[in-house]
């Protein structure tokens, strides 16, 4: 490559599965929108086709520079297209997001002589036998010699992963998001509320998160059902993914569900929504920093999630309460002390 004037920004080639809805692609977002004050210029390429690639035009608003491959899983031939867009764009480093983009994004920047990062987005904590455990450290060593610095979200990240004697540096770099946008009109919470039926005397909780078997919208269901019948509580579910159908049948037959329950799909206005709840509410099996926790505290929202992953990092006492997984039980009655706790409620918030 032609070397690049000494006042140019730092480019960093983004590589990720695809550009659909999910928690690391959100975050390629938060990061362009964040990085011309930083001094570094951003460049995503999608490698895969998603079901909807509105992330590629959030990023394109946000000011990266966007392609997609439209290449298949584990396309080897997508090795030397995204080399020739390193080239191009003259990327001074390779940061690559999931496995997929592990694997053709490392070989990429060795094929062009760049320094190559992975991020690692999920813990992969459950016992699912031998031969998952046998990927993971596959991968680990794939890392080991296609990557010059792994990073790792939360402590309990990074602890698990170490666990598999991983040789590349490990790195704490937490997930962020920006700050919260501008409160809404006088009125717009009220409002809100009143489209989702919701009036004055009754509670509302939020969930964000993607509609995938991970993240516990069975267990959150289930709870709904052993929710006090006299506690107005409904629970919205912002966010969409492969089970929001199901959810949505699920609520649909069920008239204990379709009376608590709005199964919302995706949101562009989260930071309203949470502003509009009484409480989040975060059912997840395994997380390792989930951004709309951190968008929960920055608004103020109190919480009630699981005690997985880097949840434990971020949300103490003083922001609500954490309840073992996979417990419908557990986190039923832990919304309910919250719902009928105005004064902890408050303390959440501040």
């Amino acid at each position: 490559m032609i070397p690049k004037p000494a006042d140019a920004p730092t480019t960093v080639v983004h590589v990720i599965h695809s550009l659909g809805a999910g928690g690391a692609e959100n975050v390629l977002v938060e990061l362009a929108r964040t990085a011309p004050d930083t001094g570094l210029r951003i460049v995503v390429v999608g490698l895969s086709d998603a079901a909807d690639d509105r992330n590629a035009h959030r990023l394109a608003e946000a000011g990266a520079t966007v392609y997609q491959l439209h290449a298949g899983r584990y396309d080897l031939g997508a090795v030397r297209r995204l080399a020739a867009i390193v080239r191009r764009e003259r990327g001074d480093v390779v940061h690559t997001h999931l496995k997929h983009a592990d694997l053709v994004g490392g070989l990429a920047a060795r094929l062009v002589g760049v320094p190559a990062v992975s991020t690692l987005h999920v813990i992969e904590s459950d016992p699912r036998g031998a031969a998952h455990r046998a990927r993971v450290r596959a991968a680990v060593l794939a890392r080991a010699t296609l990557f010059d610095r792994v990073v790792a979200l939360s402590e309990a990240q990074r602890a698990w992963y170490s666990s598999f004697r991983a040789p590349t540096p490990v790195v704490l770099v937490p997930n962020g998001v920006r700050e919260p946008a501008p409160p809404s009109p006088t009125g717009a919470r009220a409002a809100l509320r009143a489209e989702l039926g919701v009036d004055d005397r009754t509670l509302l909780g939020v969930t964000v998160s993607l509609m995938r078997p991970e993240k516990g919208h069975a267990v959150a269901l289930a709870a709904v059902r052993l929710l006090p019948a006299d506690l107005p509580f409904v629970l919205a579910l912002a966010g969409d993914g492969p089970l929001l159908d199901t959810v949505r049948a699920e609520v649909e037959v069920d008239p204990q569900l379709h009376e608590r329950v709005r199964v919302l799909g995706y949101r562009s206005d989260v930071d309203d929504l949470l502003r509009a709840a009484d409480l989040v509410v975060h059912p997840s099996h395994e997380d390792a920093l989930p951004t709309s926790l951190i968008s929960a505290l920055a608004t103020g929202t109190p919480v009630v999630a699981t005690r997985v992953g880097g949840i434990p990092d971020i949300v103490g006492d003083d922001a609500g309460i954490l309840v073992p997984p996979d417990d419908p039980a557990a986190l039923a009655a832990a919304v309910a002390d919250l719902a009928r706790d105005p004064g902890r409620r408050e303390a959440c918030g501040l």
